[in-house]
């Protein structure tokens, strides 16, 4: 994310912020449930979740222009339907989800960082890898951002080098049987399929809260946002072509994890397994690195309009540093404790319901903010239809899982509703 000499963030430095965030550790650690929904049709799958985040990233364009803010999609929401109990809840529930990803991304970190170690320190090394990508990337953002700036545009770099290297390579061998129509799923579970890898294009909302920090907002945002977006479709549809085209839906689904990196095998053998888990590694790193930037800021404005707590108002160095220990302390502590793969099936749910909620807000500003309605209208429409889809597949193979969800919900609106009611048992006795 690297800066011009007056300070502000260029277009490809906004453009390296965004890929980042969505081409992180959520592709590596569920393409293989993606797979074992959508089967021959993962590349479709791929290509539906990107339709719902272009649609979003228009409503997101026009919003962060109208309203350019650090705050992000916390501003928006408070512009579209006011600071009350309802955007207080959503706001929250985003900080929510913030913390899981970051957990997911540290979680897959810590399990492709141990396949490199001894199996007798596998278990420990998983865990020490955890913690030290999320307390050295806090560090680096504590220290200097212009530094973790730099290591941000490297790190995007090498990594989408390393996809392309894959996809290069892996192209020339794709069977066409494997991903004829006859081996795709049916399409509401296709669909399914496509939702549950969603929280690998959720990152490009981190955009909106740069806006700050951006040279030229009206020209640079807009159009980073359509770049990130349209960039990261075509990839992640070019993976999961070579995933499915060069190895076995069982083999896949049975490598769960490490599909990405098991589906090298065949046409770069042991080499290609340590590449894909070496961009594996800087994936998530990149991706914590992004989401904790966004994190720092989110916690911040949701104290600004009185949704949390005023201690995260309170600056660090210049920076609303408090809000980002805060979570990188409760990331350490549910990356090292829970098993999040579930959970961040889930995560997509999460994203997806909020996205659904800054459609509306543009549906309904759009004269303001200069845009067609109908897009934005539409969007919100798909976010929900989308999120039906995950929702009836969980349901339909694990029902149990849904209490994740339903548990996430509830928590951000105990947390929004119990500081409110705390507030205001304050002030009567003042």
């Amino acid at each position: 994310m690297s800066k011009s000499g007056d300070g502000k963030i260029g277009l490809w430095g906004v453009v390296s912020l965004g890929v980042g965030g969505m081409v992180g550790g959520g592709i590596f650690a569920v393409l293989g449930l993606a797979v074992q929904l959508a089967h021959g049709g993962t590349p479709v799958a791929f290509a539906l979740a990107g339709v719902v985040a272009m649609l979003t990233a228009y409503s997101y364009a026009k919003l962060s222009v109208a309203y350019p803010s650090r705050g992000g999609t916390v501003t928006f929401l408070d512009r579209a339907f006011g600071a009350g109990m309802f955007t207080g809840s959503l706001n929250v529930l985003l900080w929510l989800s913030y913390i899981v990803m970051l957990s997911l991304y540290a979680l897959a970190f810590g399990g492709y960082g141990a396949t490199f170690l001894p199996e007798v320190w596998q278990a420990t090394g998983k865990h020490v890898l955890i913690s030290l990508s999320v307390i050295l990337i806090t560090g680096m953002n504590l220290l200097s951002a212009e530094l973790i700036g730099k290591a941000e545009d490297w790190i995007v770099g090498l990594k989408v080098v390393i996809l392309l290297v894959f996809v290069g390579t892996g192209l020339v061998g794709v069977k066409a049987a494997q991903i004829a129509p006859g081996s795709w799923s049916p399409p509401l579970q296709l669909a399914a399929g496509g939702m549950i890898i969603f929280l690998a294009y959720e990152g490009f909302e981190l955009i909106a809260n740069t806006a700050g920090d951006v040279r030229d907002v009206a020209r640079t945002l807009p159009r980073a946002y359509y770049i990130a977006v349209g960039f990261v479709i075509v990839l992640y549809v070019l993976v999961a072509l070579v995933t499915v085209g060069n190895l076995a839906v069982d083999k896949i689904v049975a490598a769960k994890d490490f599909a990405l990196a098991e589906a090298a095998r065949p046409f770069l053998g042991q080499s290609g397994f340590t590449l894909i888990a070496i961009a594996a590694m800087l994936s998530t790193a990149s991706a914590i690195n992004a989401t904790l930037y966004g994190a720092a800021r989110l916690s911040y404005c949701i104290a600004s309009d009185g949704e949390l707590p005023a201690m995260l108002e309170r600056k660090v160095w210049g920076e609303p540093m408090e809000g980002l220990l805060i979570t990188a302390g409760v990331t350490l502590f549910m990356a090292n404790t829970f098993d999040l793969t579930s959970i961040a099936t889930l995560g997509s749910a999460g994203f997806l319901l909020i996205f659904a909620a800054v459609n509306a807000a543009n549906a309904r500003h759009a004269l303001y903010t200069k845009s067609h309605g109908w897009i934005s209208t539409t969007g919100a429409i798909t976010c929900l239809a989308a999120l039906g889809a995950l929702i009836w597949q969980t349901a339909r193979t694990g029902p149990m899982k849904l209490w994740v969800l339903a548990a996430m919900i509830a928590l951000a609106v105990m947390i929004e509703g119990g500081y409110r009611l705390a507030k205001r048992e304050i002030r009567l006795h003042e």
